[in-house]
């Protein structure tokens, strides 16, 4: 194998600084030296080559250094699963297993090297080789740069054994040559937002813990080397209570060739608390000043959900307008409809709540509710909102209430023509807004919104927030004319920047970009057919019915499922006549056929067995006796960026009708 010229000088220069480290040059001289003084006849004034060698490989000069350079093979397994980009790992040593680093760059390398005190799985037993159990995961984000250890056990200590290369990036992109050093790395105020995910035995997933990690200390220590315990604390209601430790290091890469002192690492992070707090602080006064205006207006103002601020999965109060900002999927999703489509398939799941009480707040960081692959509405909402804006629509979330008063976020765009449309974040579904003029006479039957919502009580997006201070705030009456100050109070712009724009404040939780799906279509769908069609047969065997496939009357039914999924992304039928003239062939006169499609955004064939059999059209589909039956189950999994994923079963039988 032959590798290119800049990566063979750069190999050369690791073995020379290698060398040079071991003094093997020095050594050579010695032996060569005693060679020629020991061996060599008086009369033999030439020593060969080979003789040097042998000399060399019998005092063990040659194991030594191929022992020191530690060459590993291509085969050994990456041990880091990272996105975008992979990253390269080290040894103990920092001997480099993998050669695609940058020279020119500067690298930080973080180790996990276990956890302790995870008092929740003290009495966990440990798992029997090859059983399934639940495990940690551990996602981290670091400018632009997304990484996932690999799942270990849970355990009051979990095994956790796993590094991470992270590109420390310069401000001035341009400058492409300079390494950054110390100076310039402390200015750079990202912290490293780490993750920490359960996922049981069925596949279900729990956020556990949400860490912003400072890692600048690292920059005032010797030999820029640094090992570091972090307690997690727990999310929502548990906020306040440890739920473990993990055991850190830090290492630099290249090494550093001046250390900061301690002493000005720790100023530098107090100056930035101490402006990040007085904005915070300015903020808030400024808020209130504003709610304390806004209720002037109409003292019936007070009742209506007007959210400035909003608990993280930390229970730090925020901004509402920093939980958006404009976010490009890259090539990972074409439109904004196929992206609301890819926010409908992440799983919707309410906060939780011990005991009852109502609903309990929490809208989580973007990390937090990509890596657990479900949140809350408003988690959806925020997200799509923010891909809304990527695409250069002006989208904003809405915070009012739907049927019933249940408090509810969605997102709206302003077309230029004036065009009002509802996006609901939890179904994909889009509905245009036409208000009904108050001015006008009642009519006897006034026409049924098409939307479920009833009342709004604010917008916002990543640069405004505006209250509703019109006479009414159901969503029927009201005009979406924000720039109409008598109807939508504003917030200054300044003010929100104040707090909400990019590098405002280190308390600021960075934006990650969305990851590929690592699911495979073809053999996910093949797996959930496989295993549905065993659960058919087992059922039916138990009601004392055979089962006899029909392999292409299954494959039939995919241009279906191919058109089901096609016009929830893009409101458009097609396909259909295909399709069902297709079944009309298959299907002989005299027999009848049922088909019953169903969607899913789990790959759990269990589970979505158990609630097809709830539906009466499935169940009498499944259950079918008569004669000359043939059952069809046709799979199709369609994947989305995180890895989520929109799942199509569609269940079928024929049969000869006997009347």
């Amino acid at each position: 194998m032959s590798l290119p010229p800049e990566k063979a000088s750069e190999l050369k220069q690791l073995i020379q600084q290698q060398l040079s480290k071991m003094d093997v040059h020095g050594r050579i001289r010695e032996i060569l030296a005693e060679t020629i003084r020991e061996e060599l006849a008086p009369d033999q004034q030439h020593l060969s080559t080979e003789d040097l060698i042998k000399a060399l490989r019998r005092r063990g000069i040659i194991d030594d250094v191929m022992k020191e350079l530690n060459f590993v093979t291509d085969s050994v397994e990456q041990e880091l699963s990272a996105s975008p980009k992979q990253p390269a790992s080290f040894d103990k040593q920092s001997t480099l297993k993998k050669t695609n680093i940058d020279p020119t760059r500067r690298y930080l390398y973080l180790q996990v090297l276990g956890g302790k005190a995870f008092l929740e799985h003290l009495q966990e037993p440990e798992p029997l080789p090859g059983q399934i159990c639940s495990t940690f995961t551990l996602c981290l984000h670091y400018r632009n740069q997304r990484f996932r250890s690999k799942p270990v056990p849970c355990a009051c200590e979990p095994d956790f054994h796993d590094g991470f290369l992270l590109e420390v990036h310069r401000e001035n992109l341009g400058d492409g040559t300079r390494m950054a050093d110390s100076t310039t790395m402390l200015s750079i105020s990202d912290p490293i937002h780490m993750v920490l995910i359960k996922t049981d035995i069925f596949g279900e997933t729990t956020l556990v813990a949400s860490y912003f990690l400072e890692w600048r200390s690292v920059l005032g220590s010797e030999n820029g080397v640094t090992s570091l315990t972090v307690e997690l604390m727990g999310v929502g209601t548990e906020s306040k209570v440890s739920v473990g430790i993990l055991n850190i290091k830090f290492e630099m890469y290249p090494p550093l060739n001046q250390t900061l002192s301690q002493e000005v690492v720790n100023t530098q992070l107090a100056l930035e608390r101490q402006k990040t707090a007085e904005k915070e602080r300015l903020f808030l006064v400024y808020a209130k000043q504003w709610w304390r205006e806004y209720l002037q207006i109409r003292p019936s103002h007070n009742s209506r959900l007007v959210k400035i601020f909003a608990q993280d999965e930390n229970g730090i109060n925020r901004p509402v307008c920093s939980y958006v900002k404009p976010l490009r999927a890259g090539r990972l999703l074409d439109t904004p409809r196929q992206a609301a489509r890819f926010v409908n398939v992440l799983g919707y799941e309410r906060a939780p709540v011990i005991g009852g009480g109502g609903k309990q707040e929490q809208w989580c960081t973007l990390l937090a509710f990509l890596c657990r692959n479900k949140g809350d509405c408003e988690d959806h909402a925020n997200l799509l909102c923010s891909l809304l804006l990527g695409y250069g629509l002006e989208a904003f979330v809405c915070v009012g209430t739907k049927a019933k008063g249940v408090p509810h976020a969605w997102v709206m765009t302003c077309g230029t023509d004036g065009t009002v449309t509802f996006w609901e974040s939890l179904t994909g579904h889009r509905y245009i807004h036409k208000p009904t003029n108050p001015d006008e006479p009642p009519l006897a039957e006034p026409p049924k919104p098409l939307h479920p919502y009833r009342t709004v009580g604010c917008v916002f997006n990543h640069q405004m927030f505006l209250g509703n201070c019109q006479p009414s705030d159901a969503v029927e009456n009201c005009v979406f004319d924000l720039n109409d100050e008598s109807k939508w109070k504003p917030m200054s712009e300044e003010a929100i920047k104040s707090v909400c724009a990019p590098g405002a404040t280190t308390s600021l939780p960075p934006f990650p970009p969305l990851c590929a799906s690592t699911v495979d279509a073809s053999v996910t769908s093949n797996e959930i057919e496989m295993q549905l069609r065993l659960l058919v047969s087992e059922h039916r065997k138990d009601l004392g019915l055979t089962t006899v496939w029909e392999d292409q009357l299954s494959y039939l039914l995919s241009p279906a499922l191919a058109s089901y999924e096609f016009e929830r992304t893009t409101s458009i039928s097609a396909g259909n006549e295909e399709f069902q003239d297709a079944i009309r062939r298959a299907v002989p006169d005299g027999h009848t056929f049922k088909g019953f499609p169903i969607h899913f955004v789990y790959r759990n064939a269990r589970r979505a067995f158990a609630t097809c059999l709830r539906s009466p059209f499935c169940e009498e589909i499944i259950c079918c006796r008569g004669d000359q039956v043939r059952l069809a189950v046709r799979v199709r999994v369609f994947t989305y960026p995180e890895s989520a994923c929109a799942v199509w079963i569609m269940f079928a039988c024929k049969y000869r009708s006997v009347l």
